[in-house]
């Protein structure tokens, strides 16, 4: 009997390793974004302190393993058999949902995860377990579930949201009220008064408080406990004249020492937190066969009440765990993903907005431009000018090669949000409260963000978006995780042959997972958004450019060709497929010409004539986008409506306009990608025979309307088709008209 545990163990382990490195690549956005973000410390270094940060963390982290035994459900009630159940269940949907969310680049919650994970796979099997009993009904579930410290847990989760994006927002405005943006000119008393606070606070949640979870506490409990006034306060004298030195007489940035210390204990705090998100349910499973080995019982029949006690964690467990975050840590491609995402919502700066804006969005963000106004009745101007001054950025008069030194936002903002991140989690942990790292993380930032006046009138809609979207991302993850981990324990307790099955199929979405990642990767470094940092000149506008065209060219190509042919075959599927792609091309280009401020500010002084060129040059790239989109579209829309077929002689008419509009973009496509720019006149004197097709096809349209054609949708539809085509061609031949007469143009300048 023994021998399937035996293998479900195993199992297990293997799970808990992968969901240790999808984990991590979630989750390593809550410790590195600050320091990250603010450039204080090189990115080698600022991982060495997270290193050290998470195997200390790992060995302090035992206590609160008792979460995946007894936090979620009484196993008092459920026999070692259906512990099994609910613990393979748990760390397959736990893999298969946070790969998902770290393959998107969306940092979500693993304590919610888990703790609905566990939610849901025990309320079913112990539904399952009651429908076989017939002196239970459904009512008798409270008492399988440990819905008191359930709740608790996620009221608390909910809870830390509020509470870290107020703390954040408050410490941050009355933070940058004291130091500005011209920090490095204030007097060094602050500096060390605001290093004294800091570090105090670290060392006390963190030294002090993480010590409660650790087998040694007990022998210095009541010496900490009895004299807790006054080691923080001989804390803070320490590190308040350690921070006057630091700053007067070694010239050092105190800010810069706190981010490293902040850095180290989130770090910490992670890891002595989180880690029972990922190894607790293995953990878990190993305590309960061990009992139940020793016991000897049927294991349908033996009850788990053991896992209700207090069982200290193996030590070497901890440190390998520990070990595999440190290694996820350093080589995730996944983890940059997430990370991008949240400096990206909390930069100073203008940029690339990931997100699109939405209608909430631009509520709330009216909504606050209302309340902003009344409060501007009420303050007075004198202390609204005297606040403003406070907030006055600082210009950076860094060279243009040089942008991308820009940090995200600076030490002061990097500092609060690693000291009230790291104080707010270190509290939770103290008092074995598996809070949402990456709820308290993410929302401390996004408070100091919006209180450090991040968001501008620029940016807030998408910003705004943006967290909207990553919360709504933690409240589906609930949903999802609950869902997913219940039906997963109906088919393991219908039968155990789909253990194997399911372990299979996370194998396999990993996999394809992975290799989708890398492609979007890849398709991110491929594309260049305008939002560079390194100096254009007029030859980088060239080759810039010309990349657009000849890609822009050989998709407009493909997907020209694809409606014709769909429109032939009357193919539905085919046509949404190809309608997509077009909205993907017509997406890329507005966000292009989105970008296109960020590209004129990165011309050098000698190629701003450049601008024009290249703003041009955009604009007939969207029109023959545009122009393909519509013909996609009315393509689509017609046999969507179930019309009639196009006749034969007007496909032969639109498959012959293909073939010669197929030769034009080619011809344009291999000119600019192998920049032989001499050549663009023989493709320009081609268009002329090809819109004399296009005229001469409409003219027997017209013939036909006038003798046998009897559809006046299919009319609609092939006019459509002809004058959007020939509106392509024309855009195409602007470009290369305007093409080759900056291409003359830049020659004569360099004779």
């Amino acid at each position: 009997m023994s021998d399937p545990y035996i293998l479900m163990l195993i199992a297990l382990g293997v799970l808990a390793i992968v969901d240790l490195v999808v984990g991590v690549s979630n989750d390593a956005v809550n410790f590195l974004n600050s320091a990250i973000g603010s450039k204080a410390i090189s990115a080698k270094n600022i991982l060495i302190i997270a290193t050290i940060g998470v195997f200390l963390g790992a060995i302090t982290s035992s206590g609160m393993m008792e979460v995946a035994r007894n936090g979620i459900f009484n196993p008092g009630m459920f026999v070692f058999h259906d512990v099994m159940l609910i613990f393979m269940a748990v760390m397959i949907t736990d893999i298969l949902l946070l790969d998902v969310f770290n393959s998107l680049g969306m940092p979500t919650s693993t304590t919610v995860s888990i703790v609905f994970e566990l939610l849901g796979a025990a309320v079913v099997i112990a539904a399952l377990k009651i429908s076989q009993n017939d002196t239970e009904n459904l009512s008798a579930i409270w008492n399988y579930i440990n819905y008191n410290t359930a709740t608790e847990i996620i009221f608390g989760i909910l809870l830390s949201v509020v509470v870290a994006f107020t703390v954040g927002a408050i410490v941050q405005y009355f933070s940058r009220l004291i130091y500005t943006f011209n920090f490095e000119t204030r007097p060094a008393y602050i500096h060390s008064i605001f290093g004294g606070f800091a570090i105090t606070a670290i060392t006390y949640f963190i030294i002090i408080k993480g010590l409660q979870g650790t087998e040694f506490y007990a022998s210095i409990k009541g010496v900490l406990e009895t004299n807790t006034s006054s080691i923080l306060a001989g804390n803070f004298i320490f590190w308040t004249v350690f921070s006057y030195i630091f700053v007067k007489v070694l010239k050092k940035s105190i800010l810069v020492l706190i981010i490293g210390i902040g850095t180290f204990s989130l770090a910490i705090a992670f890891s002595g937190n989180d880690l029972v998100n990922f190894i607790g349910v293995p953990i878990a499973a190993l305590n309960s066969y061990e009992t139940w080995q020793v016991s000897g019982a049927d294991p349908s029949l033996f009850f788990m009440d053991s896992l209700a006690k207090k069982v200290p964690s193996n030590i070497w467990l901890l440190l390998t765990a520990g070990a595999v975050m440190v290694i996820t840590l350093w080589t995730s491609s996944k983890a940059k993903t997430v990370i991008e995402t949240g400096i990206n919502l909390s930069r100073q700066g203008e940029g690339h907005e990931k997100f699109q804006p939405n209608n909430l969005s631009r509520v709330v963000v009216r909504f606050s431009m209302f309340i902003n106004s009344g409060i501007s009745y009420v303050i007075p101007s004198k202390a609204q000018e005297y606040i403003n001054s406070k907030f006055e950025k600082p210009e950076l008069k860094l060279p243009k090669d040089k942008n991308h030194e820009i940090p995200a936002f600076d030490l002061v903002r990097a500092a609060v949000n690693l000291i009230m991140a790291s104080v707010l989690i270190s509290f939770a942990t103290s008092v074995k409260l598996p809070l949402s790292t990456t709820y308290v993380t993410f929302m401390v930032a996004m408070g100091s963000s919006l209180a450090d006046r991040a968001w501008g009138r620029e940016s807030a809609v998408y910003r705004v978006a943006g967290v909207l979207n990553v919360i709504a991302g933690w409240f589906l993850t609930a949903i999802i995780a609950f869902v997913a981990s219940g039906i997963i324990a109906y088919f393991i307790f219908l039968h155990i042959i789909f253990i194997p099955i399911l372990l299979v199929l996370v194998g396999f979405l990993i996999a394809k997972n992975s290799i989708s990642h890398r492609k979007r990767t890849k398709e991110i470094q491929r594309k260049t958004y305008i939002e560079r940092s390194e100096l254009i000149t007029i030859n980088g506008v060239i080759e810039e450019s010309s990349d657009h065209i000849s890609e822009v060219a050989i998709r407009i190509n493909k997907l020209y060709t694809n409606v014709v042919d769909d429109l032939a075959k009357h193919d539905l599927n085919k046509l949404r497929k190809t309608d997509k792609f077009v909205s993907k091309l017509n997406d890329e280009i507005d966000n292009l010409k989105d970008n296109v401020f960020y590209f004129i500010k990165s011309l050098d002084e000698t190629s701003v004539q450049a601008s024009k060129f290249y703003i041009m040059v955009l604009g007939y790239l969207q029109d023959a986008a545009q122009s393909i989109s519509y013909i996609s579209r009315a393509s689509y829309k017609h046999v969507h409506n179930n019309h009639k077929d196009l006749k034969k002689g007007q496909l032969k008419d639109l498959k012959d306009i293909n073939i010669q509009l197929t030769s034009v973009l080619g011809s344009v496509s291999t000119i600019f990608k192998n920049r032989d720019f001499d050549n663009l006149n023989p493709v320009l004197k081609e268009k002329n025979q090809l819109l004399n097709d296009v005229s001469a096809s409409v003219e027997k349209q017209v013939t036909r309307i006038r003798t046998d054609e009897t559809s006046p949708k299919n009319t609609t539809l092939y006019f459509s088709i002809l004058l959007e085509t020939k509106d392509l061609i024309k855009a195409l031949m602007n470009l290369l008209e305007t093409y080759e007469e900056f291409h003359l143009s830049t020659k004569k300048m360099k004779k």
